[in-house]
């Protein structure tokens, strides 16, 4: 993807809108919204990682109520013909067409490499992914089974939904933010992960969220591990011009 002179790509995640509430993230959405209304200006793409919304589940007809102001300005953004890319997280991993079909994103179901610029990237959600997150990676067995979708699929959408914003507010290991603490450089384990990759490929950049810290660790002399943070507590974000990355508030 070549960066025309001027603009920007930029990366968000962990919004997770809906949580505690619909009515208490409100404020987070509205600030959410109003930072894609100003970077439209200049963005060149946009990267969503994941867990935009506390929980998001697609029945074949019906989607979760709520989020219109960030749907609203998504298509906005994508119909005016810049390039949004979503990852999915922990919390929307039962995305199933609505973004692609009425918004006109790509979804992306696992991390992807893209060359932005002349600058290797490797992005995605995070969860699952290294030595840690034990207590998700047991869960996310369970979630994606055919037996758990056929279940909730086949339930009534209040009921579902109910169930799955309890859950997803309340326990931890789905959260995957049990130890949201910094675990050090040497063992954070999505760094660990991208040192890992390494050993097979040069990237410049590892981007990921999930982890909820706005964290930079340099792998070695020409790569970087990069955490978005969240929406949340610190309300940060990766901004690229074509040669560096930089993390804002």
């Amino acid at each position: 993807m070549e960066i025309p002179k001027g603009k920007k790509i930029y990366f968000a995640s962990d919004n997770h809108l809906g949580a505690p509430t619909i009515e208490a993230s409100r404020p987070r959405e509205k600030k959410f919204v109003a930072w894609l209304d100003e970077i439209k200006e200049d963005a060149a793409a946009i990267f969503l990682l994941g867990d935009l919304f506390d929980f998001w589940f697609e029945y074949r007809t019906v989607i979760p109520k709520g989020f219109t102001r960030t749907l609203g300005k998504l298509v906005e953004i994508a119909d005016s013909g810049i390039p949004i890319h979503y990852f999915v997280g922990n919390h929307d991993l039962w995305m199933n067409g609505y973004f692609e079909e009425e918004l006109g994103i790509p979804v992306y179901h696992k991390p992807q490499e893209f060359k932005l610029g002349a600058k290797d990237f490797f992005i995605g959600h995070g969860d699952g992914l290294g030595p840690g997150d034990k207590g998700y990676k047991r869960m996310k067995k369970i979630f994606k089974g055919k037996f758990f979708n056929w279940l909730f699929r086949w339930g009534h959408p209040d009921i579902g939904m109910r169930i799955a914003q309890y859950f997803s507010v309340k326990n931890k290991l789905i959260s995957g933010d049990d130890d949201a603490t910094f675990l050090g450089e040497d063992n954070e384990w999505l760094a660990i992960y991208s040192r890992k990759k390494l050993e097979d490929k040069h990237r410049d950049y590892f981007i990921f969220g999930h982890r909820h810290l706005p964290l930079q660790i340099q792998l070695n002399e020409t790569s970087k591990y990069i955490n978005l943070g969240d929406w949340i507590q610190y309300f940060t974000y990766g901004e690229f011009d074509g040669n560096t990355f930089e993390l804002k508030k």
